[in-house]
């Protein structure tokens, strides 16, 4: 069995592929700084059950701290899941420094991990809003990644890059995946279906950008998770699409929620984000050819085990900050 660093471990993506790597009888060493970002109770949440898990251990520490390069020299990696970024199209607008700290600084930390300690395998979490305003849909890898519409894209882009240039350098096995719109349970709460799920639940009116017919395609978090899996495999330096296969408008999501909750939503509308695509949906043919992987769950079965788990969560979920 394999052992390898998760970066971003309590995060969302982060959490899921740990328990899953456990669950598959490999080991995990996690880092996380347990930033502010979002309301930090999800993160600890998440990170509890990750302890309560035999094989895994954990480093409270920022990656882009060159000193956290140190923690893993007796580590013996199979591979590195870069998933830890500071991620948000809204506020990289506002903090663009805190953005290349993390998401540039801290993936060239964790590049020089494998550089100095023989690990030969790189995942990097990238994201659909790489391909900027105006790509084709469904959209592909080669479609334009060069024209980023606000920091957060261009921060991911210049990790990509760093990436590939150890690829090149180096020969170390590089696989970008660029995840598009990701839910489920203990999810983000400061995007979408977390934040209608509980505004839901809680008569507080929903707040939307726009007029709601903006789409999104949305992936379940378990499909996400397995994907980033299979890309440990040695492909020499590809870049993967996951998600995005099963696409709704904003006003199509809120009124599949009333669904499922059985409760009316007050929607209050305001004014488009310019830091916002109006869509996004992934060609994922790529994903299946090289990885064989597909999406299992679909957007009605993966919504409702989110609504369940608020459910059984709500005692503190409620509290949950979303702004």
């Amino acid at each position: 069995m394999g052992h390898y660093l998760v970066t971003g471990a309590a995060g969302f993506i982060g959490a899921r592929t740990s328990t899953m790597l456990i669950e598959q009888g490999h080991s995990v060493v996690g880092i996380d700084n347990m930033n502010d970002a979002y309301d930090p109770r999800v993160k600890e949440y998440r990170l509890k059950k990750l302890q309560g898990l035999k094989g895994f251990k954990f480093h409270q520490r920022d990656i882009s701290e060159k000193s956290a390069i140190e923690l893993f020299k007796d580590e013996r990696l199979d591979g590195v899941i870069n998933l830890a970024a500071r991620a948000g199209v809204r506020f990289s607008v506002e903090n663009p420094w805190v953005f290349l700290e993390s998401n540039i600084t801290g993936t060239l930390n964790m590049l020089e991990v494998c550089r100095q300690y023989g690990c030969r395998k790189f995942i990097l979490a990238s994201t659909s809003s790489i391909y900027g305003e105006n790509p084709e849909y469904p959209t592909p890898e080669t479609a334009s990644s060069s024209e980023p519409m606000q920091p957060y894209a261009a921060s991911k882009k210049g990790a990509e890059a760093l990436a590939h240039s150890y690829h090149h350098l180096h020969d170390i096995d590089v696989t970008v995946v660029r995840y598009f719109t990701v839910y489920g349970p203990a999810g983000r709460p400061d995007l979408a279906i977390f934040r209608f799920v509980k505004w839901i639940m809680e008569g507080e009116p929903i707040r939307i950008n726009g007029d709601g017919k903006q789409s999104r395609g949305f992936t379940y978090v378990d499909d996400i998770a397995r994907g980033t899996i299979a890309a440990l495999r040695p492909l020499g330096y590809q870049i993967i699409n996951l998600g995005g296969h099963e696409v709704i408008s904003i006003n199509g999501l809120v009124e599949l929620i009333e669904d499922l909750t059985g409760k009316k939503a007050d929607v209050q509308y305001g004014p488009p984000n310019l830091a916002d695509m109006f869509m996004n949906q992934a060609n994922v043919t790529k994903a299946k050819e090289l990885l064989g992987w597909n999406p299992q769950v679909n957007l009605r079965q993966g919504i409702g085990n989110l609504i369940e788990w608020y459910k059984a969560e709500r005692n503190w979920a409620k509290d949950i900050l979303t702004p």
